[in-house]
């Protein structure tokens, strides 16, 4: 087989990975809107994303999703708050700092954190974090311990090896001449990398961040076993809550008919969630860019 008959097949091997990838977003957007779009409309728009009450059992049926929606909002922004700077700031210093011996530790327990399962995470959350915050808080605060204050400490763990792989890649990515020609100047190591070398990686960190808000937004299992679960309207930062995940695997086992497909709009909304942060994303890296 000739060269340019090899380069052919791959060719066409390489389209046909590349339109499976796009057919199958399409097949599950299909999907999502085709089944939660008829249930919206029949809930009602405004009843559904901005009903206080959850309650599929009640006569009538009420499905509004606003505590479940504040309850991911919240979780999310608490994990962003506590994985973020740790992730970024363990990046750089792995990039920059850490001695080659400390880097043969550090880089494989990072990566191990990436492939420890949610549910070992949600068991440790239970067992360590839970008691731990409803001794230390539970006096002043109140609460079980379940609650978003949890959560967010959980998810903010598990975030960090997507958040520090992902910042470590892109500031090893940044040309040498950045920081020489800092140090040039008359900077000191630390005010090049994070003057020079950081700013220059800017890009690649916030792609590890929008990556670790997907994974916090979507995580499940352990949110379930640590954040309390009430199906009602956050009430505070020590207090129980429900995200959109959690509700469509705690109640799609049982529900039928408007319920089911009420828990598939929420499929729906969380979706949408995930497209604005891409789109906001991809916005503002553009313009940073311009």
């Amino acid at each position: 087989m000739s060269k340019h008959a090899r380069e052919t097949i791959m060719k066409y091997v390489f389209m046909l990975a590349a339109t499976a990838s796009i057919m199958a977003v399409l097949l599950i957007c299909v999907f999502l809107f085709w089944n939660g779009i008829p249930a919206m409309a029949e809930i009602g728009p405004f009843n559904f994303l901005l009903g206080r009450v959850w309650a599929p059992a009640d006569t009538p049926q009420l499905f509004g999703i606003l505590p479940m929606v504040l309850g991911s909002i919240y979780v999310t922004a608490g994990a962003i708050i506590v994985g973020v700077p740790i992730g970024i700031l363990t990046a750089i210093f792995m990039a920059k700092f850490c001695s080659p011996t400390l880097y043969k530790i550090l880089k494989p327990a990072t990566q191990l954190l990436a492939g420890i399962p949610s549910i070992v995470y949600g068991f440790f959350g239970l067992v360590v974090i839970v008691p731990f915050v409803r001794e230390v808080f539970g006096e002043h605060f109140g609460g079980s311990g379940q609650s978003i204050f949890t959560a967010s400490i959980l998810l903010g763990i598990m975030i960090l090896p997507t958040i520090i792989g992902v910042s470590e890649a892109a500031i090893r990515a940044v040309p040498d001449s950045y920081y020489e020609a800092s140090v040039a100047m008359g900077a000191s190591h630390e005010r090049s990398v994070f003057w020079a070398v950081v700013p220059a990686a800017s890009s690649g960190i916030m792609t590890s961040v929008i990556l670790g808000i997907g994974r916090a937004i979507g995580e499940t299992m352990a949110v379930i076993l640590v954040a309390g679960n009430q199906a009602r309207m956050p009430t505070g930062l020590f207090r129980g809550a429900r995200t959109l995940t959690a509700n469509i695997v705690m109640e799609m086992g049982y529900a039928a008919e408007l319920h089911r497909e009420a828990l598939i709009a929420t499929g729906v909304v969380l979706f949408v969630f995930i497209l604005i942060i891409n789109l906001l994303f991809n916005l503002l890296r553009g313009r940073k860019k311009y």
